[in-house]
């Protein structure tokens, strides 16, 4: 295992696999160019082929690139699904039967939970079991949840479903980012992931204007059915190509047994309730006694690592304790974690000023997401493929654009709360996302480096894990701020919002403080992460 570990210049590649000559995606196949993972002074011929060659030497998979449109389909509609329902709230409150305020908070923070819950667990099968059988379960529980939600008679059968949802969403998730890492490797691989970490910020940013579109063409009664009823094309497709372009687990590994943990799962899934519960329920469950979770779940996190200790030492842990004795992975969960905490809570305060303040619709608030999407969008691409010759130096340049577009947002904010608020917006957010787009793919790509595929999926499991505790931890620290301003000033929002937005500020200066350190010590032991 040791010797699997010593270059993260090579990590494992593509496995070979038979040609398919019917093509259902036209996807365009993207060139390697020469990598230079520790220096910018380039790479030659012979080290740009051994990025494409498979494990064995052989040539990598034909439909990677296939695959991947497929893996961010699939993936698409699940972090669109984190932002689209925000809008639709209201909607859901006016239109549907038993959706009193306890229900529609647990529309979202049902879903939140159930997420987390499986991420890991998800993962560790997706390893064990084959990734595109759990991608296909996923994507079709997820489907069949997404119809149920859109048909959901009264608020209990629609918090149901969401939970589906979630728990669809948390088994879906890392199978995406462990077949990126099994089917690419060196600079393709972080083409690849700067394409996903686009979609990661584009669908994240785009949910509030694609849900505002689907309420004002279908109306305030129903228009909130066709949030969900939105992924049921999506998913259908994703499903069927899915069989086609991505690759089955190989041969040796189908008869395998393998053991699942279930003892560390339970755990660790005790522990990422425990966790999350106080933060997606901060508003609605009154007092501070709700934090006496925080304390439960580092019980039971104690209680994990000492299970998974002691499973390791003869079985298969759900959790591999090794990756955090790498910098790359260790660090780079922990920056997702503080930056989603800061990045996350932007559009859940700022859609709920322009709507609830300024009285703006669901589709003119969504709008106001479009320049952050659109940098975000180019940046990921672009990081992408300029990760492997700068490093998490990218990643620093990255945090420095989010901040100062965060303190235009909130400049802009204290001093034009008006009607066009949403004009003067444009270029505070286009800056921050394009920081966005160039810390999340960069940090996806540099956090794996590192990994063995056969670990990808509960690896990238716990980086999801991570984002998802950070975005929990993040809206109830800005919410509470927020919403602690709007009370105090008798509902002003010129005021609550910056400074709830002022705390998101200080988690991605965090963020930035920690791809500082890492590039410093780097310097200094001459370990610098690399792709």
């Amino acid at each position: 295992m040791a010797a699997e570990h010593r270059k993260p210049v090579e990590p494992d590649a593509a496995p070979t696999v038979a040609h398919h000559t019917a093509h259902l995606v036209a996807a365009v196949e993207v060139p390697s160019t020469p990598s230079t993972p520790s220096s910018s002074t380039g790479r030659d011929a012979d080290g740009d082929q051994r990025d494409r060659r498979g494990p064995d030497g052989g040539q990598p998979d034909p439909n990677r690139w296939k695959a991947l449109v497929i893996c961010l389909l699939g993936g698409g509609i699940v972090l669109l699904d984190v932002s689209i329902v925000n809008v639709a709230l209201q909607s859901i409150s006016s239109g549907l039967p038993g959706a009193s305020p306890e229900a529609v908070q647990w529309i979202l923070s049902g879903y939140a939970l159930a997420f987390g819950l499986l991420l890991v667990p998800g993962g560790r099968l997706g390893d064990a079991s084959g990734r595109r059988r759990m991608f296909v379960i996923g994507v079709g529980l997820f489907t069949l949840a997404s119809a149920l939600c859109g048909f959901a008679p009264n608020g209990l059968v629609l918090v149901i479903a969401r939970l589906v949802q979630g728990l669809a969403g948390g088994l879906l998730t890392p199978q995406v980012t462990a077949l990126i890492q099994q089917l690419f490797r060196g600079k393709e691989r972080g083409t690849a992931f700067g394409l996903f970490g686009a979609t990661v910020g584009i669908a994240t940013a785009i949910g509030p204007l694609v849900g505002g579109l689907l309420i004002t063409a279908f109306g305030t009664e129903n228009g909130w059915r066709f949030v969900f009823f939105v992924n049921l094309p999506v998913g259908l497709v994703t499903v069927l190509l899915a069989f086609r372009y991505l690759p089955a687990a190989p041969k040796t590994e189908r008869g395998r047994k393998h053991d699942f943990d279930p003892v560390g799962i339970a755990l660790l899934g005790a522990a990422v309730v425990a966790l999350l519960l106080p933060f997606v329920q901060s508003q609605e469950w009154e007092g501070n006694a709700k934090y006496l979770l925080v304390v439960a779940a580092v019980v039971f996190a104690v209680l994990f690592v000492l299970w998974e200790r002691h499973y390791g030492r003869s079985k298969e842990p759900v959790v591999d304790l090794g990756l955090f004795r790498r910098r790359s992975f260790s660090l780079g969960v922990g920056l997702a974690t503080v930056y989603f905490a800061g990045f996350t809570p932007l559009f859940f305060v700022l859609t709920l000023a322009l709507q609830s303040g300024l009285h703006y619709s669901a589709l003119l608030a969504g709008a106001t997401s479009v320049p952050f999407a659109i940098g975000s969008g180019i940046a990921s691409t672009v990081g992408g493929r300029i990760v492997s010759r700068f490093g998490r130096q990218l990643i620093v340049v990255g945090t420095v654009l989010v901040l100062i577009g965060l303190g235009g947002v909130i400049w802009v904010v204290a001093n034009h709360y008006r009607s066009d608020l949403g004009w003067w917006l444009v270029v505070p957010l286009l800056v921050a996302g394009v920081g966005s787009g160039l810390t999340i793919s960069p940090n996806q790509t540099l956090t794996l480096s590192e990994v063995p595929v056969e670990q990808g999926g509960s690896a990238g499991g716990l980086i999801q894990v991570g984002a998802r505790v950070g975005s929990a931890i993040g809206i109830a620290a800005v919410g509470s701020v927020f919403y602690s301003a709007l009370a105090s000033s008798k509902g002003d929002y010129a005021q609550g919002l910056p400074l709830g937005l002022g705390v998101a500020l200080a988690f991605v200066a965090a963020a930035l403080v920690a791809g500082v350190v890492d590039v410093l010590v780097g310097k200094a032991k001459g370990t610098e992460a690399s792709v």
